[in-house]
């Protein structure tokens, strides 16, 4: 256990180095899905540099006193500096109480603007898998596959207004699946042994839940699919 004096001594340092890095922006609108576990941010970034966005980007926000959580923006305009994140408020914690409590006007900061190492690989398919925690990651990377119809995929999204609403407010070939385990990875590997994709023409993009992504990096590699085919990103556990 750390001493009081030793706890100190790490705030300061993580204070003065915050005080070096962080950028401002602010919130231009937030959404809250019905139920409001789901909320949408667009926010006006005028620091940010993600014009090169040859890999999906992610930004380190400042959630509370030197805590950060990633999150990342869906797509980016350039022009005017503004993006839209999706955060999972479904479960407790310091982005979540952060995210329900933003308001158009009100800054945000962060500290990085980062990479998650996902671009598209050359393979004539392109499969998105993943949760709620990771859908503006999904998203961001549809955006990125040229030709679009290389792209498709599947989102596990617990509450069935949600499902309904990703369906009518995205143009996404991506499809929602109810989740039938807590953590969402029976749902995905039940719905990818329906599509019996070509193991030698198929790159699978994992993102979300920790548990999630390592039990179908598993069953993937299970079925054949070689390490190299398969790049994971994950997040709360």
């Amino acid at each position: 256990m750390e001493s009081p004096v030793l706890q100190k001594l790490k705030a300061k340092a993580g204070s003065l180095l915050e005080k070096r890095l962080i950028q401002s922006g602010k919130v231009l609108e937030v959404r809250h899905w019905v139920p409001s576990t789901m909320i949408e941010v667009d926010l006006h970034l005028p620091a940010a540099e993600v014009a090169a966005w040859q890999e999906v980007p992610y930004l380190k926000f400042k959630v509370a006193d030197l805590t950060y959580r990633d999150y990342t923006p869906s797509g980016w305009d350039a022009e005017t500096r503004t993006c839209t994140i999706y955060v999972d408020a479904a479960h407790i914690g310091p982005g979540s109480r952060w995210a329900s409590s933003l308001k158009k006007g009100d800054e945000v900061y962060y500290i990085k603007v980062g990479s998650t190492r996902h671009s598209p690989k050359s393979t004539p398919a392109i499969i998105g898998l993943g949760d709620e925690s990771s859908m503006g990651h999904l998203l961001a990377l549809q955006q990125m596959v040229v030709p679009k119809a290389r792209f498709s995929g599947a989102v596990v999204i617990a509450n069935e207004d949600h499902r309904r609403q990703f369906e009518e407010y995205f143009w996404s070939p991506l499809q929602p699946l109810a989740r039938t385990d807590v953590h969402g990875h029976q749902s995905i590997i039940e719905w990818v042994k329906q599509q019996h994709y070509d193991v030698s023409q198929t790159a699978f993009y994992l993102a979300g839940n920790n548990t999630m992504v390592q039990k179908v990096r598993k069953m993937l590699r299970e079925m054949g699919f070689p390490p190299a085919q398969i790049s994971t990103q994950g997040f709360w556990s």
